[in-house]
């Protein structure tokens, strides 16, 4: 699956893959592996799922190959959204649904989407409340989101949790509104570090050389406020895929 597995970094597994392309593929497998798993232990799974392009790549290929999968038994969430209207080709719950979503027999009722700035909570402190909510009675009933996928940027934010912003610092909330984004939209609503960490399994899909050195941070154990994605860790596992050119300044 792997061109090449890491375990030296305490709490961590780095895989490492030739290219983008076999980043992806390797990521849909995962998902695939960790839900399938998940239904056979538990009845249902979750997912909280991650924008960008490589996030939405995998949910292509998960839709050509979603092996044993019963979507009926799946609930999906999104680890941020820009807070946009509706219809705006950038929201990550569109993205995924034409991605992936629209095309498998998921249940309507098991997703659940951030609101929208056209929708029922024009304001993004009251979408977030919400969306708090429905994440608070999800984990209330079933303790663990099941699998959190993360793309990572150059400065190392996931989410919309970003260096140095108060998001990042969150300690308590799980969804927070983040109101001065420094990558636009500004305005957004964003799991924080306390919600990825209730995760059974976080995975962070990261490519590309301008990633390289927020990686080796990461694992090198920067201080999240920092590198963000230090501090996104799993129950039970937290694997790194990244690719040729994002292992770089691994040493």
């Amino acid at each position: 699956m792997s061109d090449h597995t890491d375990s030296t970094f305490p709490g961590d597994t780095v895989e490492v893959h030739a290219d983008p392309d076999a980043l992806v593929a390797a990521a849909a497998v995962r998902f695939v592996a960790v839900v399938v798993a998940a239904q056979a232990e538990r009845g249902s799974a979750s997912v909280v799922l991650t924008g960008g392009g490589t996030g939405i790549g995998l949910l292509e290929r998960v839709r050509k190959s979603p092996g044993d999968i019963d979507w009926s038994r799946l609930d999906v969430f999104w680890g941020d959204e820009r807070f946009v209207p509706a219809g705006d080709p950038d929201r990550n719950d569109l993205q995924s649904r034409q991605a992936l979503l629209d095309h498998v027999p998921v249940d309507p009722a098991r997703l659940h989407p951030v609101a929208a700035s056209d929708g029922e909570y024009p304001d993004p402190v009251e979408a977030a409340a919400e969306y708090s909510a429905v994440v608070h009675a999800y984990l209330a009933e079933h303790g663990a989101f099941d699998l959190h996928l993360l793309g990572m940027g150059g400065e190392g934010h996931v989410n919309s949790l970003f260096p140095h912003t108060d998001a990042v610092r969150e300690e308590h909330e799980l969804v927070v509104a983040v109101t001065d984004s420094p990558k636009p939209p500004p305005v957004r609503v964003t799991l924080t570090l306390p919600a990825i960490r209730r995760a059974r399994h976080v995975v962070l899909v990261v490519s590309g050389a301008a990633k390289a050195e927020a990686v080796a941070a990461a694992l090198g154990g920067a201080d999240p406020v920092d590198i963000p994605a230090a501090g996104a860790t799993g129950i039970d596992s937290t694997t790194w895929l990244v690719d040729q050119e994002a292992r770089t300044a691994l040493r």
